[in-house]
């Protein structure tokens, strides 16, 4: 059903112009691909819009500003313009800087951007949709003001801190941090997932630290049995780790990477981006690397040290490359109900890396419903392997999965000028997409419509850098990119968070979300 495109006259109330402004530019044919999943249905509604932050960009601090390895609305501050145009608060974070020959001092943060979107349905030649505005960089500390740092901890020891567990620590002294998945809480602090413990921080909203979320001891890295956090990344002049990856635990570079807050305010879900090292094939890492963990807390009693609710397994997607069946690593997650998220995963090529073809990018939808949730046994306990060999268990039964949004879709992209491959320009899209946040389209007849804001990862890519203290030329400029779609969700899959949990969502959309939403409990 279109929506009337006619426009208002001069008597019509100010307080209706939005949605009548909204109406005219939703009147263009959406190109609707129907996914059905669990008695669902889900509808990708297509690419809307598109915007960017040159690779130059600098921070508060004078620093290269490094894109997005997650981000999150502030919900509370969306809304429709008289204009149809939208603006908001997004909150970003990059990760461990520049480390193209070693990991460096660069101290982790978050930033607040001021967000403008006007969509185009139809595509555009512009590519100026979304508008990115910094207002603030906050950089995280400790408690007594010492920053995080990027650098890569000892492979042997860990930082002690009163009431909180053996931390990742550089040879420096200070607390190393791979920020990754962001989530703020209503409060304004923050929960972070990183690389390196792979724990979660909850962070105050100056970026002080206020407490530490240790997983299960199946994702610890361990070497000689030993904790052991570095990820073989070392800092300038120091050594290696032996041996190179751990013998148990996430792999290097394979931390909690997906991290989300469910509409329901209080289950927080992270996922490991790969198999943990007991259950790869190490002969074969690339093709074993399939199962990996999905961890749930209850974050509505403590929120420094919630309730561990569940472990499980989710398979990651396969795909082709040259014939070989290669395992895709999963980069963000989006919470839709406490059981039920969507998750971003994704081969290694495209702009920035030698191959500028990707084979895979694909936005999946996951439900933990019906999954073995392994809390409490070894296989969560200790480092016994749910996969020997790569091959799951046939006890184990993972989550469920299905293909939701390609962002390989060639038709999409052309809509926008934007290319996968072959030519390695800045209208190819970039190796690395880390970022996922829905808000409502805020239309009363579509109570349902939301668009979902995914932002990629530019490794702090540019020709003139800043970081550290020092200048840097990489070898290519990697903008900041940010991809809009929109989508229709089920009244099960209610993506708006509650207005408890991120304060008041004007609107008809609200309205109809909480008269018709339901979650789906497992027994």
């Amino acid at each position: 059903m279109h929506h009337s495109s006619s426009l208002p006259s001069a008597s019509t109330p100010r307080a209706t112009l939005p949605l009548l402004v909204l109406a005219s530019f939703l009147a263009a044919p959406l190109a609707a691909q129907i996914v059905n999943f669990n008695g669902d249905t889900y509808t990708n509604h297509g690419l809307v819009g598109v915007g960017f932050l040159p690779a130059n960009t600098l921070d508060q601090f004078g620093e290269t500003f490094g894109s997005f390895s997650a981000f999150t609305f502030d919900q509370s501050t969306w809304k429709l313009n008289n204009d149809g145009s939208y603006s908001g608060t997004l909150y970003t974070q990059p990760d461990r800087g520049y480390n193209a020959a070693s990991t460096t001092n660069y101290v982790p943060r978050y930033n607040e951007l001021a967000l403008t979107f006007t969509p185009a349905p139809s595509g555009s030649a512009s590519q100026n949709q979304v508008g990115l505005t910094l207002v603030n960089t906050t950089k995280f500390t400790e408690s007594n003001g010492t920053p995080f740092t990027s650098l890569d901890p000892t492979s042997s020891g860990f930082g002690t801190r009163p009431g909180l567990p053996p931390l990742p620590q550089a040879f420096n002294g200070r607390l190393s941090l791979d920020a990754e998945g962001i989530v703020r809480l209503s409060d304004g602090s923050f929960y972070v997932s990183d690389e390196y413990g792979p724990y979660i921080y909850r962070f105050a909203s100056n970026g002080e630290l206020l407490g530490v979320i240790r997983p299960p001891e199946a994702l610890i890295p361990k070497r000689a049995g030993a904790d052991s956090f570095a990820s073989n990344n070392p800092g300038v002049g120091q050594p290696v780790p032996v041996p190179a990856n751990p013998t148990a635990g996430r792999q290097n570079n394979q931390g909690l990477e997906g991290l989300s807050l469910a509409p329901d305010g209080k289950t927080l879900i992270a996922v490991l981006q790969s198999a943990a090292r007991q259950d790869l094939n190490t002969a074969s890492v690339p093709t074993s690397r399939q199962n990996t963990h999905v961890l749930t807390y209850d974050i509505s009693t403590d929120l420094n040290n919630p309730t561990l609710t569940g472990d499980y397994v989710v398979q990651l997607p396969t795909y082709l490359d040259n014939g070989a069946v290669r395992v895709a690593a999963q980069s963000e997650i989006l919470a839709l109900t406490d059981t039920t998220f969507l998750m971003l995963a994704r081969d290694g090529n495209g702009l920035g890396v030698a191959n500028p073809t990707s084979n895979y990018r694909n936005i999946l939808l996951v439900d933990l419903e019906g999954a073995t949730n392994l809390l409490g046994t070894p296989y969560s306990n200790g480092t016994t392997p749910i996969a020997p060999n790569g091959q799951l268990l046939a006890s184990i039964a993972p989550a469920t999965t299905s293909p939701f949004i390609n962002m390989n879709d060639a038709a999409e992209l052309a809509k926008f000028g934007l290319t996968n491959g072959p030519i390695n320009n800045a209208n190819n899209l970039s190796e690395k997409w880390e970022a996922l946040s829905l808000v409502s389209v805020l239309d009363p007849a579509k109570p349902f419509d939301y668009f979902l804001f995914v932002g990629n990862d530019n490794d702090f890519l540019t020709t003139s850098g800043f970081q550290d203290g020092a200048a840097y030329s990489a070898s290519v400029d990697n903008n900041s990119a940010v991809l809009v779609y929109r989508v229709t969700l089920p009244a099960s899959a209610a993506a708006v968070p509650e207005p408890s949990t991120y304060g008041f969502i004007a609107g008809a959309a609200l309205l109809g979300l909480l008269a018709v939403r339901r979650f789906r409990r497992r027994a």
